[in-house]
């Protein structure tokens, strides 16, 4: 594909996960736009796995905009909470929950648990238009441990307690340039870029 990036709408309105995933797949050949930049109002997420909500997301802003778009669907999953808080992460707390609150929920639904085995989950999907039969999906993995105390300043929701044993740090220590290369975000973004790439002329 040559000539001038083409538009690929995100259908997410969270500013940290937009920084994140520009600076993981924005080049030359598409040029990443947050769907609240065009006026499109956020898909209900109604499902209760990563993978239908991302597919349901990346539909709604596909419609919406006319043109390709991408979606993820991500969330924490403790072992000792049978994948929970998973499709709730940013409401675990309750529907209008900030980053505090859902840490205050995780801490407390893992008071007194000897099993703070946790990771991150991630599923993209990415479609050329809203009826495209075909679409590009993607998986990614971050394991690490919950700590009670919060580390580091960096990152968004549960990044101060999400502690990587073989890195000695929390997410939230690392700088972005080092989350971008080994979060469960980046594995998914570098696998559907690749499809993206290897794909869709």
């Amino acid at each position: 594909m040559s000539g001038p990036a083409r538009r690929l709408v995100l259908a997410s309105n969270n500013a940290g996960k937009l920084a994140e995933l520009r600076a993981l797949l924005e080049g030359p050949r598409w040029h990443l736009v947050g769907q609240g930049e065009l006026g499109i109002a956020p898909a209900p997420e109604p499902y209760g796995t990563f993978l239908e909500n991302a597919l349901a997301k990346a539909r709604h802003a596909a419609l919406a905009s006319g043109t390709a778009a991408i979606a993820d669907d991500s969330g924490l999953c403790c072992a000792a909470l049978d994948g929970g808080p998973g499709v709730r992460s940013a409401r675990f707390a309750g529907e209008h929950a900030n980053d505090a609150d859902n840490n205050a929920a995780l801490l407390r639904a893992l008071a007194g648990v000897a099993d703070r085995r946790a990771h991150y989950a991630c599923v993209i999907v990415a479609l050329r238009s809203a009826d495209d039969p075909e679409p590009l999906v993607a998986h990614g993995r971050w394991d690490g441990l919950i700590v009670d105390a919060p580390r580091g300043q960096g990152g968004f929701g549960y990044d101060p307690y999400f502690f990587l044993p073989q890195a000695g740090c929390t997410a939230a220590e690392l700088a972005a340039a080092g989350k971008n290369r080994v979060s469960h975000r980046a594995q998914a973004v570098n696998e559907i870029a690749g499809r993206i790439q290897a794909l869709w002329a």
